[in-house]
């Protein structure tokens, strides 16, 4: 009997796919970091069962219609918006993403996100690369204090409440603004509930985690930053277009805030040329959230789960659409 086909999208450690090689032939897109051509993915796609595939892998109305073997799509990303979910779901192939596997070490890196831009980190290591470390001074390359402050967070999932975990080890007054209330992180972490408006007014702070929606793009916008504190750091470790970039721009270019910490661009991968990036206050990463060297292996690993149950016809760890579960 012949083997279902998966093809995956990026070069994955051989010891993440082990279970799907046990029931699936497989193939792989030999780099790391080159994605792979439309062209390509488009071609694998038609006659695959199942894909694995990266944020970057447009999984479109033109893909899905086109590929009438496909049963699975997993994203290595707890993010989705990359996927026609729609289309898929009229088309009966079940999506699958990594939620909870990832959630410490994104808000690891988030707050350390946060600390690098309040205390100027990045910007005083290029200074001492440069040369200019010739004298010490009181207020040379002073930043803004963390601890006791208050840090408003948008969008409060399970990443955003590992976040203010973190926070209350610094003491700081924690707001939030969600869809819905979360009462229990509201009891065990001492978070506030406010309206976005208040958030952005009385944050020192403000943490953007929210998802990708018709609701939150573009929700940072220049209203936005000119209801936030001029002392106030804005850090989006979520989407990118959740931002109005120019509006950023022109905030940070003004002093409407005062620096701003992104590891998400409105498109991705941003050149050297992008704007944003001539601006001191802001402290600029590729995206890299996720991106410890055990968590990465482990959302491989159940990406990789997720389309084995499927092609078994059992349920997926992690599925995004659960209708197509009663559907077949």
């Amino acid at each position: 009997m012949t083997k279902p086909y998966v093809f995956i999208t990026r070069k994955l450690p051989e010891e993440t796919i082990v279970d799907l090689l046990d029931v699936a032939d497989v193939s792989m897109w030999p780099y790391e970091e080159e994605p792979v051509p439309r062209e390509k993915l488009m071609e694998e796609a038609k006659k695959a069962n199942g894909l694995l595939t990266m944020l970057s892998d447009k999984i479109d109305n033109e893909l899905i219609n086109q590929a009438s073997h496909l049963k699975v799509v997993a994203n290595l990303a707890v993010g989705f918006d990359n996927i026609d979910v729609e289309e898929a779901t009229k088309k009966g192939i079940a999506i699958c993403n990594t939620p909870d596997v990832l959630s410490d070490t994104t808000a690891d890196l988030t707050f350390a996100l946060l600390m690098a831009t309040a205390r100027r980190v990045v910007e005083a290591a290029q200074y001492i690369k440069d040369g200019q470390w010739k004298n010490w001074g009181p207020m040379l390359l002073a930043g803004t204090d963390i601890h006791h402050k208050t840090i408003g967070i948008v969008g409060m999932g399970r990443i955003g409440e590992a976040v203010a975990k973190r926070a209350t080890g610094f003491e700081m007054e924690i707001l939030y603004h969600n869809r819905t209330r979360k009462h229990e992180a509201e009891s065990k972490l001492g978070a506030n509930y406010c309206s976005f408006e208040e958030l952005l007014k009385n944050s020192d702070f403000i943490v953007c985690l929210a998802p990708l929606t018709a609701e939150t793009r573009g929700m940072f916008n220049e209203q936005a930053f000119k209801q936030m504190k001029e002392t106030a750091i804005f850090i989006n470790a979520s989407r990118g277009d959740v931002v109005d970039e120019q509006a950023l721009f022109y905030a940070l270019k003004n002093g409407v805030i005062k620096a701003a910490g992104l590891d998400v661009f409105q498109n991705e991968p941003i050149g050297a040329e992008h704007p944003l990036l001539k601006l001191p206050n802001l402290v600029a990463i590729p995206h890299i959230g996720s991106a410890s060297v055990e968590t990465r292996k482990v959302m491989a690993e159940l990406a990789s789960r997720n389309i084995r149950n499927v092609l078994l016809d059992r349920q997926p760890e992690a599925i995004v659409n659960h209708v197509v579960l009663s559907q077949s």
